[in-house]
């Protein structure tokens, strides 16, 4: 992991509601936050496949669908996990301290 000086405050943890997504662009980053079983999960928001915000998709347990052509990813490593998605997005290491998400940009 990074060290503290690495990690961004991108959002509080009472606006990422369980089962949910939200959009965050940290330093022009386009990235969506994911609440599952009350652990924070963060990808690029942008689908691999098209052009789609991820965090307008359907979020099922670990994985999120996207919204254009129901590909799905898992929101803790990133990998595709349904056709017609094949590449990964990326994700960010994720830090909750006082109530607040960080994630390490670099």
């Amino acid at each position: 992991m990074s060290s503290d000086s690495n990690w961004t405050d991108v959002a509080a943890v009472a606006d990422v509601f369980e089962g949910a997504a939200i959009a965050v662009t940290p330093q022009g980053q386009d990235i969506a936050l994911y609440n599952v079983e009350g652990a924070i999960y963060a990808t690029q928001n942008v689908c691999s496949h098209g052009n789609a915000n991820l965090c307008d998709g359907y979020l099922e347990g670990f994985e999120i669908e996207c919204p254009f052509h129901q590909g799905r990813f898992d929101v803790r490593t990133g990998q595709a996990t349904l056709l017609p998605c094949t590449e990964p997005v990326k994700i960010w290491p994720v830090k909750i301290e006082g109530g607040r998400v960080y994630l390490a940009l670099d």
